[in-house]
């Protein structure tokens, strides 16, 4: 049988950086959507990026093939080529230094399991339709923790 499919695009956005952030996600499962967005008072860029990935896998109820969209080379790097690296090493980077955001990289590494996903980088605000609604839905929520 094969695994429901589901399309993630999401986005994170930070006013500073570090400051207060939010982050936005649109999951699409045939003709339905659903959106969710959330932030924090005092973050950066890169933890909203990853908190979104994160939530949208979490709001998954059973395991998807997934085409997950995002404009954060260091979510699609860190998922798809640094992540094994930095396991095997004990969560350190090439340089021995403890992994930025290992907590929310760890928590990906949960989420990500049983799915199959495939991951697609886009170019960040060029009109790309859904990427510019979760741009605007972690934008709303950065108003949110001001």
């Amino acid at each position: 049988m094969p695994l429901p499919h589901v399309t993630i695009y999401t986005d994170g956005a930070c006013s500073g950086n570090p400051g207060p952030g939010g982050w936005g996600v649109l999951l699409r499962f045939g003709s339905r959507e659903k959106e969710l967005s959330g932030g924090a008072g005092d973050t950066t860029n890169n933890r909203m990026e990853l908190t979104a990935a994160l939530e949208a896998l979490r709001a998954l109820t059973k395991p998807c093939q997934i085409d997950f969209y995002t404009d954060s080379e260091y979510l699609k790097n860190g998922i798809t080529r640094w992540m094994s690296v930095w396991k095997r090493e004990g969560w350190k980077t090439s340089a021995k230094q403890p992994v930025k955001n290992q907590d929310l990289w760890q928590a990906l590494d949960e989420a990500v399991q049983g799915h199959q996903i495939s991951w697609h980088w886009v170019r960040g605000h060029t009109g790309q339709r859904e990427n510019e609604r979760v741009d605007q839905l972690a934008r709303n929520a950065i108003g949110s923790q001001k």
